[in-house]
């Protein structure tokens, strides 16, 4: 359910209008995945799988070198830090264009459920997988008959 604000009026008023189009969810990147710096966040994908939880992260043109990946009082933490500079002389002309992406994202690790020491990361074709191993208590077990005597 949407409640609006109404005027006293049939018609709204122009700021009215354009008050209700801009809070509308639609305008709210609230909602999206941007840093409280305003870059983007990379999406990411988490998979359980019966041996271990994989973190997906979606990164492509950063390299290896550009992530840090930690494991602190049951938190993981996947940060990235990239700069990159270009410069370009033409005749008179210098121009030197630079950017810096960075985030960070964070993950509460159950370390009931996950051996904190055995977990590794690799980066390929633009995705950072990280796979957590499942503890040996938790992972699933086969069914097992039990005899009637």
């Amino acid at each position: 359910m949407t409640l609006l604000k109404r005027t006293d009026s049939y018609r709204p008023s122009l700021p009215s209008l354009f008050d209700n189009w801009f809070s509308r969810d639609l305008m709210d990147w609230s909602n999206f995945n941007f840093s409280p710096t305003n870059t983007t966040l990379p999406a990411v994908n988490i998979r359980e799988t019966k041996d271990d939880f994989v973190i997906e992260v979606a990164a492509p043109g950063l390299d290896k070198k550009d992530f840090k990946v930690n494991l602190e009082n049951n938190q993981l933490v996947i940060s990235s830090e990239h700069k990159e500079e270009k410069k370009s002389e033409e005749d008179n002309y210098t121009r030197k264009e630079f950017s810096y992406q960075s985030f960070q994202r964070s993950f509460t690790v159950d370390e009931r459920q996950v051996e904190g020491d055995k977990i590794n990361a690799k980066y390929a074709d633009g995705i950072l997988c990280i796979t957590l191993p499942k503890r040996e208590e938790v992972k699933p077990k086969p069914p097992r008959e039990i005899k009637i005597s």
